[in-house]
């Protein structure tokens, strides 16, 4: 007869996220997944497989929360810009935010630590950027069909632009003791869409 698991795999699963998320995935070991989650290594392995794919596991895990969220934001009824302005500077206060700047993005801190070695941590990055950057392009197609973006602006580009200025913020906000340098450069970028 086959044992029951003793714990609740999505809870531990959220749990390894927190701590990748927060300390990166080289700077944790299984023996730091054991202690964190509580659970044996063993049972680590045996329902989630190694370090690598529990991290990748928790990476697909904050995508599809963090995309739903964004999802649920940017395709409201009403007006479209509103949203798209509401996203970038929610980004841009959370990179600035003491309590939250140090952990970063989970996907942008992926990008930096782990894709420029790890065909599986960047295909995983560049799939997220580009569900961002679609999420972004129907917002900003959106706002142009009713008129709220002008006829000349490229909405594909500008949601490049916003895609690629939202991960920086991320970045710089982690470095920076300097708030107003990540709210002051999402309020220029965001002069674009006027």
């Amino acid at each position: 007869m086959a044992r029951t698991k003793e714990f609740d795999p999505d809870a531990a699963l959220q749990s390894a996220l927190e701590l990748f998320w927060r300390r990166g995935y080289e700077a944790t070991s299984m023996a730091d997944l054991v202690e964190h989650l509580g659970i044996g290594r063993a049972s680590i392995y045996a329902t989630f497989g190694n370090k690598h794919a529990l991290y990748l596991k928790a990476l697909d895990r904050y995508g599809e929360s963090r995309d739903a969220l964004m999802l649920y934001e940017l395709s409201q009824a009403g007006a479209a810009l509103p949203a798209v302005r509401a996203l970038v500077r929610r980004f841009a206060a959370e990179a600035a935010d003491d309590a939250r700047r140090a952990a970063g993005c989970f996907v942008t801190n992926t990008a930096a630590e782990l894709a420029p070695h790890d065909a599986a941590a960047a295909l995983r990055v560049e799939h997220s950027w580009d569900h961002v950057e679609t999420l972004m392009h129907s917002a900003l197609v959106r706002a142009q069909a009713q008129g709220e973006l002008a006829e000349d602006r490229d909405p594909r580009a500008l949601a490049r632009m916003l895609l690629v200025l939202m991960q920086g913020l991320r970045v710089v906000g982690k470095a920076s003791a300097d708030p107003g340098r990540v709210r002051d450069a999402a309020e220029q970028a965001l002069t674009l869409l006027d």
